[in-house]
């Protein structure tokens, strides 16, 4: 049932896909090549980085999508502080999101802030 509602063309129902925690990572997958307009697709990348059953696949995903959309001077800003909360991507690759065209100095200044908090919370290895 949530494969099909994923092919609607309908932004809303996308989004509460996004934030039902009941869905599965091969429909977050599907949804993070939606499009509709600039809002709802950033906030699409932004509920799709922040959901607890986004696997690696999917948040490698969002971060391409993020990392475009930047590249071509739009601001998907908090998507990026959404990844930049996911110990499953490596900061090296969330601090280059800093580096494109659309980063402001005020995204790059949290997204370094987000990154050294994450750094404190690790737990370290054995």
């Amino acid at each position: 049932m949530l494969q099909s509602l994923a092919r609607c063309p309908y932004p809303f129902v996308w989004q509460a896909l996004a934030t039902n925690p009941h869905t599965p990572p091969t429909v977050l997958q599907e949804l993070t090549t939606a499009r509709d307009s600039v809002w709802n697709d950033n906030r699409l990348l932004r509920l799709l980085a922040e959901h607890p059953g986004a696997d690696q696949a999917v948040l490698r995903t969002v971060l391409d999508a993020v990392a475009t959309k930047l590249a071509e001077g739009e601001r998907p800003y908090a998507a990026v502080l959404a990844l930049a909360d996911r110990l499953e991507l490596e900061a090296d690759e969330l601090r280059k999101l800093g580096t494109f065209q659309g980063a402001s100095a005020r995204l790059r200044h949290l997204l370094d802030l987000r990154l050294s908090a994450r750094i404190r919370q690790t737990p370290p290895t054995v």
